[in-house]
């Protein structure tokens, strides 16, 4: 399904319904996608475009960060935990729970001061649902909250932004190549 793609809220929508197709798909632990997930995603899609629905609270996530065991969001280390920004401080990232996350040392010193993302797609990685759920969410509060989300995308990607549109994922890996969470490894 092409996807036209003109504004910054088209951008994080389309990317948005993808998650929440992957979302459920892995949920329901299938293999490949059904109908459900594409008609979930076009929904979603719509929804979020024409303002009829919206993102899920960070509440879940916030919730889902208090309850699991602490380990690196990352790799799932749980040694040597420090906390993290997803969206740095010096890029503009804000200094709240929100963007906040554990990370194990050597992941925290290999991010540096680039966005979750961003450092993900340079080391050709993939981020786990959850993680980049939360991702898109400050994203997407990011660009509401400075009056962007009907910005054209060329426009936006001029601005000194503290991450970069335009890597939104549109297209995810393989179901089987997907995690919905990276879980904390075992001590051993």
């Amino acid at each position: 399904m092409a996807q036209e793609i003109k504004t910054v809220r088209e951008q994080i929508a389309w990317s948005y319904a993808n998650l929440a197709r992957a979302d459920k798909a892995l949920q329901d632990g299938a293999k490949k996608y059904v109908m459900i997930h594409h008609m979930i995603r076009a929904k979603l899609n719509k929804g979020l475009r024409e303002q009829t629905m919206s993102m899920a609270s960070l509440y879940q996530d916030e919730r889902l960060k208090m309850t699991v065991p602490q380990a690196c969001y990352y790799c799932g280390s749980t040694s040597k935990l420090s906390v993290d920004h997803l969206i740095p401080r010096i890029k503009g990232g804000a200094d709240e729970s929100d963007n906040l996350i554990w990370a194990c040392r050597s992941c925290n010193s290999s991010k540096r001061d680039r966005d979750m993302l961003r450092w993900m797609f340079d080391k050709e990685s993939f981020p786990s649902i959850l993680l980049l759920r939360r991702y898109l969410k400050i994203v997407m509060r990011y660009c509401e909250s400075n009056n962007l989300l009907d910005l054209k995308l060329e426009e936006a990607q001029k601005q000194d932004l503290p991450f970069d549109l335009s890597i939104l994922p549109h297209n995810y890996p393989p179901l089987t190549e997907l995690t919905l969470w990276v879980y904390p490894e075992e001590e051993g």
